[in-house]
């Protein structure tokens, strides 16, 4: 096979942190506080203009709260569950790496019975057999094993329980049913391509009033106390942080956030997009699959197909006979090449996930760019197929 010519504009490929926004430089960053207090004045403006681009750029409704928190997704999702969970039963869905960290939170650490529903790599649990009257843990998206929850989730609006959803490789890139969902929690270094260690939390009306009127039977640390005398710390919503934010980051986020509200893909704008953009990144890839009979998708189904972390794997007849070691070091050995190659960094599968690849898809990445690494895929594996 001939050697592809053309290469990506960015060989960053990888699922988080993800790749910048398109002309991304560090002078994007030169008006940031910095030698300021986050609690300043001017600290809080500015703390409070992420909060409200990002209700504005994910179309969040004004009946929810939003918060910026410290240690990323993991650190927003921990909150909420440490301090929520308990009250009511529980149903735990795991279909990946994230997922099951969830589970053993639940059960391990804050040592509560669950109702735990699993599936493999590549699948999703039957949503249809949920009780949505019980508190509900679950990913929308697996980006470590790339399926997503469908876009027609139904969940019901009379339900009893709370909906806790970890949302970070789906908010901005996947539509999101946020009159439907109790907490919603992401980091800016996924679909936007933000800078790590900052965590958005989004809380319902049923999501305060659980707070407000339930007290966990474990201590808090101080990082995860959202409440102050059964009361809701408000000033968490304002821009009142927590703990120290880094305001370079800060920067960095509204940065992505201005492009995201100005950009324009295929006709559509903004969020719409932002969803369109990545959605195009995906079908590059399917089209790549569809033409090649050595490549196939982890997810078992289109309609549970990720477009932000798309994982694939290798169902050629002589790599399925090798032994899983054997496996992943061929796998290893094809992400090596399109990194000595610079064309494609980082897409090698997640280490607890089935040997394949990995390439994310998100919004700030040009679906031509997709395209022309899905060529140097096939290169590579040609290259190094025995």
């Amino acid at each position: 096979m001939n050697k592809p010519q053309a290469k990506p504009s960015t060989p960053n490929f990888s699922s988080g942190p993800t790749c910048k926004r398109p002309g991304w430089s560090i002078e994007a960053l030169s008006e940031s506080l910095v030698g300021r207090s986050h609690r300043s004045k001017e600290g809080k403006v500015i703390l409070k203009q992420a909060i409200d681009l990002t209700r504005e750029v994910a179309r969040i409704p004004d009946t929810h709260l939003i918060g910026i928190v410290p240690a990323s997704d993991t650190g927003a999702f921990e909150c909420a569950m440490w301090s929520m969970l308990g009250a009511k039963p529980i149903t735990a869905l795991s279909w990946e790496r994230f997922g099951a960290g969830w589970v053993t939170d639940i059960t391990k650490q804050l040592k509560l019975d669950a109702s735990v529903t699993k599936a493999d790599y590549g699948q999703i649990p039957d949503m249809n057999k949920v009780d949505w009257n019980s508190d509900v843990v679950f990913t929308w998206n697996g980006t470590t094993s790339g399926v997503k929850c469908p876009d027609d989730l139904a969940i019901p609006a009379d339900r009893e329980g709370l909906t806790l959803c970890d949302a970070t490789s789906a908010v901005f890139a996947m539509p999101v049913p946020w009159d439907r969902l109790d907490v919603v929690t992401w980091s800016w270094q996924k679909c936007l391509g933000g800078e790590a260690a900052h965590g958005m939390l989004v809380l319902s009306p049923r999501a305060v009033q659980r707070l407000e009127s339930y007290k966990p039977a474990w201590p808090l640390p101080k990082i995860f106390r959202l409440t102050k005398g059964d009361k809701l710390i408000s000033g968490i919503f304002q821009g009142d942080t927590i703990n120290t934010p880094s305001m370079i980051c800060v920067q960095d986020y509204i940065d992505a956030l201005k492009w995201a509200k100005s950009l324009n893909f295929e006709g559509k704008q903004g969020l719409d997009a932002l969803i369109a953009r990545s959605r195009a990144n995906l079908k590059a890839v399917a089209d790549f699959v569809k033409a090649n009979n050595w490549i196939d998708f982890l997810a078992v189904n289109p309609e549970i197909c990720s477009n932000t972390s798309i994982c694939l794997k290798v169902v050629a007849d002589w790599f399925v006979k090798l032994g899983a070691e054997e496996q992943a070091a061929f796998c290893k050995k094809v992400a090596g090449t399109l990194t000595t190659e610079k064309v494609a960094y980082d897409c090698n599968a997640y280490r607890d996930a089935p040997p394949g690849f990995r390439f994310w898809g998100g919004p700030t990445i040009d679906p031509k760019d997709t395209a022309i690494a899905m060529e140097w895929l096939n290169w590579a594996y040609e290259t190094n197929k025995p």
